[in-house]
């Protein structure tokens, strides 16, 4: 798996995102800390609203960026992201109104909307070769996995020396460092864009959105998305109330019940390596969404049981299984788009990608959390369970069998395509 970083480019682009996500991660300890020094026993619902703002951005941001990404040198769209990300950070230590928090987070979520999208859409250029691709998308996962776990860490460690505010600080280091790798490395020209079918600025700001309607199993994954977004709202959301309160245990288990998460994404990670060598990508990823369904059940045995020791190693075990599960579904992605899409697409479809599966976070996270608050916990996790049932099940009847699951996969038939798209029947030769 670790064969990919022999490629110049790739080694220096996974190093970038990998100091990059570090910083971030201090940064989302120090905004927690800055929002209870700037709001008290209202931080809650100052983080709880800064995450919306993120979700908006994304959502909103990433096609926009699509649609004038062919106009700017990815480089240069990487490099002055990350030098956006960086002059927000620094910023962050001298506010002293919530709103200001309000307005910087947009800022640098936007910013964050137009690096990974771009970023994405390299990677099948930076390494053409299925094979290649596919590990360095497990890496990928891996990173974001280790970096849930090592960031915290990191950051407790680094608060029993310093104030929180230096944290921001190693967030400005990391966006920094980033762009010093990205501007070391050689990417590839992305292949024209064919403007001629573009339909204008509004056009090519949802191109990639509707390829996602268009394309079968691009349709699949938004269901899909929503199945994961079910299950990760759950865990995000309301892991604090079941260690806390639901089971009474202390404020370090919070840590071990995410870790668990965790833990099981990258047990899967790692194997799917070699395991989308020989089982297709429908099957892996299917099969990853029809398990959340059954997790969901066993936390609502877990939720509604009154009293038990054995709810804290089942609640391990469930977070697990949601972890691995998620990762089924998230880690072929990539491979998934890059099928689906020809090279001068693969920027509008990663950012109608990130754009979309950030729209149904969007939806879960205000469910988790309000649903929970209001109606209990076995409310939440049903209605998030009847979430996870209906999207995987409606990914199973979208998605056609046999349909992507290799390069030489049969050709497809779509419909609703404009005059001159290259995917008219008989000639589709991306899916």
């Amino acid at each position: 798996m670790l064969s990919v970083l022999r490629n110049r480019t790739y080694r220096h682009l996974f190093t970038a995102q990998v100091i990059a996500l570090v910083g971030t991660g201090l940064g989302t300890v120090a905004l927690g800390l800055l929002a209870y020094d700037l709001a008290g026993d209202r931080a809650g619902s100052v983080l709880g609203t800064a995450l919306a703002i993120k979700m908006v951005a994304y959502v909103a941001i990433a096609p926009a960026v699509g649609a004038v990404a062919h106009r700017i040198p990815r480089r240069a769209l990487l490099v002055g992201s990350d030098l956006t990300r960086a002059a927000v950070a620094l910023t962050l230590p001298f506010v002293d109104q919530v709103w200001q928090v309000y307005v910087l987070i947009f800022a640098l979520q936007a910013a964050s909307a137009a690096f990974t999208p771009t970023f994405q859409a390299a990677l099948p250029d930076v390494l053409p070769k299925e094979r290649d691709y596919t590990r360095a998308l497990t890496l990928s996962r891996l990173a974001y996995d280790l970096e849930s776990l090592f960031s915290p860490a990191l950051a407790a460690a680094l608060l029993t020396l310093m104030s929180y505010n230096w944290l921001f600080l190693g967030t400005v280091g990391g966006f920094l460092a980033s762009t010093a790798l990205v501007v070391s490395a050689v990417l590839p020209k992305p292949a024209p864009t064919g403007e001629r079918r573009s339909g204008g600025v509004y056009g090519r700001a949802t191109a990639g959105s509707r390829l996602f309607f268009r394309i079968p199993r691009l349709r699949a994954l938004l269901w899909l998305n929503l199945a994961v977004a079910a299950a990760g709202a759950l865990v995000t959301v309301n892991t604090v109330v079941y260690v806390r309160d639901h089971l009474g245990r202390s404020t370090g288990d919070v840590a071990f019940a995410l870790g668990a998460y965790g833990a099981g994404s990258m047990v899967v990670a790692l194997l799917l390596s070699r395991i989308l060598d020989r089982v297709a990508d429908r099957a892996v990823m299917l099969g990853g969404a029809l398990v959340l369904p059954v997790v969901f059940a066993a936390v609502g045995v877990i939720t509604t049981a009154s009293a038990g020791d054995w709810r804290w190693p089942a609640l391990l075990i469930a977070w697990a299984a949601f972890g691995a599960a998620c990762s089924l579904v998230l880690t072929p992605t990539g491979r998934l788009i890059r099928r689906s899409a020809r090279p001068e697409e693969r920027t509008a479809a990663f950012a109608a990608q990130f754009s979309l599966s950030h729209a149904a976070w969007l939806i879960t996270y205000p469910l988790a959390g309000w649903v929970g608050a209001t109606a209990g916990l076995p409310v939440a996790v049903g209605a998030l369970g009847v979430i996870g049932l209906v999207a995987a099940l409606t990914a199973v009847r979208v998605w056609p069998t046999g349909d992507g699951d290799t390069e030489d996969a049969p050709r497809r038939v779509h419909v609703g395509l404009e005059t001159g798209h290259p995917h008219p029947a008989g000639t589709c030769v991306t899916c």
